[in-house]
């Protein structure tokens, strides 16, 4: 098969990583890819929206499978861009519709089909700006910490989770009035607070079945601790080592059974990945979120612990035939940790020269915002890499993986030296 993969992160590493040893490859192609995709795959230099670029590229390559990873052409409708074109409409796509997509695009929606469900969740209200007084009420009515979420997608960056009330009040009306957010904020979601610790769970899904992947754990803070400002995730592990087995048939039976369930009644067909965003609230799960695509950096965990033939089990997704195949799953544990610029997640500068690469053993170095200058790997993004390892427990995953990072350099590298600290 000749396979397309959109995206140029982490995430979209870690999947090429895993489709390229598969014996039904042919062809891989990453549109638009990064350093580290460009030794396993043909990088395209097209952007993650050039629908029309996509399409040209499909043709052209033969190309048989697309799996999207980032969650921006999913909300703007790259699964029925392909089905309502007769060219490419026998093209199989990972990743839902645009209807359905809006799990993620809309957290209002995402709310709305909870309740509606009767999935586990924290209670909350929505407005807009000329509900803004009633806001300010809603959150008087609510103990501290308070929690505002931008309704729409906000680059990870539209949830706010502030302990004065004031303060609050002043960012509602800088979400609603002023638009901090642009459109995502012109409708804000307020949430109770759930005090709890969060985790992922990841379901692969045909429509009709489903299969539930390994859980992972992520660190969304710059700061050790779990402090400083949110980024898109400094590190992760898998699986999660409270998550027993009674955890996980609350998981399955509350929230990932009533999910499938729901988009099916709802007329909602899907097919790819749903990552819920969990928090254990004293024995109960509870969704924080969903996306409608695998997180990064919790694919860079996930995906190396999947031992099946990873084109297989794309292709019985996208032909409806789920049921048939039995995952198989490494029973070891699996840590990643991430090296970032200096300054982010504010202002950083790209365009440093990465060295050490090549001295890491025994673990995997998956791209993030790398680039390649001539042969030279440089610095692209704030994100750059992730170390990740595989050992009998989490703490030995970690061992092999830090020992490793160390071996990596560029101006301005940091990586937090304390993920898992809270396991």
């Amino acid at each position: 098969m000749n396979i397309l993969i959109i995206g140029s992160g982490g995430r979209e590493h870690a999947i090429a990583h895993k489709i390229s040893q598969s014996p039904r490859l042919n062809r891989l192609f990453v549109a638009p890819g990064n350093a580290g995709t460009a030794r396993i795959a043909a990088n395209i230099d097209l952007g993650v929206n050039d629908f029309e670029g996509i399409k040209s590229l499909v043709l052209r390559e033969k190309i048989n499978l697309v799996v999207v990873g980032p969650e921006n052409p999913l909300v703007e409708g790259i699964y029925d861009f392909f089905h309502s074109d007769p060219e490419l409409k026998n093209i199989q796509v990972i990743g839902p519709p645009k209807a359905a997509a809006t799990l993620e695009g809309s957290k209002e929606f995402a709310k709305k089909f909870m309740l509606r469900h009767g999935i586990p969740t924290a209670a909350y209200q929505s407005f807009t700006s000329d509900r803004l007084e009633e806001g300010f009420q809603f959150l008087e009515s609510l103990n501290p910490p308070y929690v505002l979420k931008a309704d729409g997608l906000a680059a990870g960056k539209g949830v706010l989770i502030l302990h004065d009330l004031e303060e609050a009040k002043k960012e509602l009306r800088s979400m609603l009035r002023d638009a901090k957010f642009g459109m995502a904020s012109r409708i804000v979601v307020i949430e109770e607070f759930l005090d709890g610790i969060e985790l992922s769970c990841f379901v692969l899904t045909d429509g009709e079945n489903y299969k539930i992947l390994p859980t992972a754990k992520d660190y969304k803070r710059i700061g050790e601790g779990d402090t400083g400002l949110n980024t898109g995730g400094m590190g992760a592990i898998s699986p999660v080592p409270f998550v027993d087995e009674a955890f996980m048939r609350k998981i399955e039976e509350q929230i990932v059974q009533p999910t499938v369930e729901g988009l099916k009644k709802e007329n909602l067909p899907y097919i790819g990945f749903i990552f819920i965003g969990l928090i254990k609230v004293g024995d109960q799960p509870k969704v924080i979120e969903y996306n409608v695509r695998m997180g990064d950096p919790e694919t860079e965990v996930v995906f190396p612990r999947i031992q099946n033939d990873f084109v297989e089990l794309l292709k019985a997704t996208a032909e409806g035939r789920l049921n048939e195949i039995e995952l198989e799953i490494d029973n070891r544990s699996a840590a990643t940790v991430m090296a970032v610029s200096g300054g982010y997640p504010e202002a950083y500068k790209k365009g440093k020269v990465i060295s050490g690469i090549e001295k890491v053993d025994n673990a995997i170095v998956f791209h993030a915002g790398t680039k390649l200058d001539n042969s030279t790997v440089i610095t692209n993004g704030g994100r750059v890499l992730a170390v990740t390892a595989l050992g009998n427990h989490f703490e030995e995953a970690l061992k092999i993986a830090y020992r490793n990072i160390k071996k990596l350099d560029f101006d301005g590298i940091y990586y937090r030296k304390d993920i898992g600290f809270d396991l």
